[in-house]
């Protein structure tokens, strides 16, 4: 092997543990990992299945809100939601039929929702307004008629 060689596989074996390094001290210590699919659901079974059940927003108090949604054939249940200015609101998703997406631009809230699978991401509203909640995954042919509205008063 060659000095040039040698070099080469030294740089290439020290930049693949740095990133490891990077990846797992990101995941472990700053909890930005991905999310890891805990919760499962039956997709046959959602509207049986508590807390999808009954989908809507529920107030735990203080200001913190959690929203029940379900997603299906290009629409959000419940739709058009209000909440007030500051509210901590953890949204529960699950898919009754195939892979959606839920985004509100302006905001970290971007998040693919599978059936079969819980997803659960939570935003803090601190500016009034009307938030626009968009599917941004391809799920069929109303696709582009696929949101709904979060009003924060």
């Amino acid at each position: 092997m060659s000095k040039l060689e040698e070099i080469w596989m030294t740089v290439s074996v020290g930049v693949l543990v740095i990133f490891m390094v990077i990846v797992g001290y990101q995941t472990y210590a700053l909890g930005m990992g991905p999310p890891s699919h805990k919760e499962t659901i039956d997709p046959q079974k959602v509207e049986q299945t508590a807390p999808f059940d009954n989908p809507g927003l529920i107030d735990l108090g203080d200001n913190k809100y959690e929203l029940v949604m379900t997603l299906e054939a290009f629409a959000f249940n419940p739709g058009n939601v209000e909440v007030p200015v500051g509210a901590e609101v953890e949204f529960t998703m699950t898919s009754k039929d195939v892979s959606h997406g839920v985004q509100i631009p302006g905001t970290n809230v971007n998040a693919m929702v599978l059936p079969g699978h819980i997803q659960k991401i939570t935003h803090t509203f601190d500016e009034p307004g009307e938030y626009l909640i968009l599917c941004n995954e391809y799920c069929g042919t109303g696709h582009q008629a696929m949101f709904t509205t979060i009003t924060v008063k």
